[in-house]
């Protein structure tokens, strides 16, 4: 994976530097920083997060589940009171609703984990110790042919250092 890194100093060249490598489309972006800071935040292009769609399948299956294994077990074992059904949706609701959450939540953590490729096995291309200390990187993943073109457009938005990895 070949791409250019910009060292930035300042939050106000570092969110030019993203403007101008987005608006060119040069290539897949990652963005290093200290903390998360939110003029940068909206600079980045975002997607919409797939971890609902986990979430919402796992809400789903959960109280699924729930509703069966009530039904289940009072099936299989059949508790009959004063003439009423054995199998009664209304009290299962409260199991149905905990597995709900249950089985939804851990599939948000899981979805987390797959969208984020978490853990990442690799050392991170691009990565340098000074962004922990308060400086700002931005690494594009560009061509060969191309990787002039976003040196100089990190130079012109004021990049305290430009180097191709």
């Amino acid at each position: 994976m070949e791409g250019v890194l910009g060292i930035f100093r300042e939050v106000d060249s570092t969110v030019a530097a993203i403007e101008d490598s987005t608006r060119r489309r040069f290539g897949p972006m990652t963005v290093y920083m200290a903390a998360p800071d939110h003029e940068i935040e909206s600079a980045i292009p975002s997607r919409e997060s797939v971890v609902r769609r986990y979430t919402l399948t796992g809400g789903l299956l959960g109280a699924s589940f729930g509703y069966w294994i009530a039904i289940w077990t009072s099936r299989y074992w059949p508790l009959v009171v004063g003439g009423k059904a054995v199998a009664s949706w209304i009290p299962y609701t409260i199991i149905a609703f905990e597995l709900m959450v249950l089985i939804g939540g851990l599939s948000s953590v899981a979805g987390l984990f797959i969208a984020a490729r978490l853990p990442r096995i690799t050392t991170t291309v691009g990565y340098d110790p000074r962004f922990t200390g308060g400086e700002y990187g931005v690494w594009v993943e560009t061509a060969p042919e191309q990787a002039r073109e976003v040196e100089a457009a990190f130079r012109r938005a004021g990049a305290v250092e430009v180097r191709s990895e």
